[in-house]
């Protein structure tokens, strides 16, 4: 998923976003609005991870 589809379908995703990653408020998932920088900064912040970690992440969970 590219973050254009990310952007497309964050509604549906939001709730698989806040699933996977239990830490992130609500406000921080709509401050991420579909935004793939903004996912991998906020999970770098509430998990403490380095930014490549993150990227990751976030690239496991979309495959």
């Amino acid at each position: 998923m590219n973050s254009d589809e990310l952007k497309g379908n964050w509604h549906q995703l939001k709730g698989q976003v806040k699933q996977q990653w239990g830490k992130l408020t609500d406000d921080d998932v709509e401050r991420i609005d579909g935004n793939l920088e903004e996912l991998v900064g906020c999970i770098q912040e509430r998990y403490g991870k380095a930014r490549d970690e993150a990227e990751r992440d976030v690239n496991g969970w979309q495959s």
